[in-house]
């Protein structure tokens, strides 16, 4: 019942994780289908390959985020 829903109004995407500023993911709240952004800003399925990718972009970002932080603590 949820995916015809979801054929007839479309999909009701709400941000499910932020991976960085840009990147992010979506879940539909009617039928639970999963979707994120690829490299060119493209609506594309969440599959295992990019949600490996994006765990990896997350790491990073946060690494970065967090030794700019350390640096910012540093000069004061």
């Amino acid at each position: 019942m949820k995916n015809v829903y979801c054929s007839l109004f479309g999909h009701d995407y709400k941000v499910s994780k932020n991976i960085t500023y840009h990147v992010k993911e979506y879940k539909c709240k009617q039928c639970a289908s999963e979707m994120t952004i690829d490299g060119n800003g493209d609506f594309i399925p969440l599959t295992p390959k990019h949600r490996e990718i994006n765990s990896v972009l997350n790491r990073v970002h946060n690494k970065r985020l967090e030794r700019s932080q350390r640096l910012i603590m540093s000069n004061l």
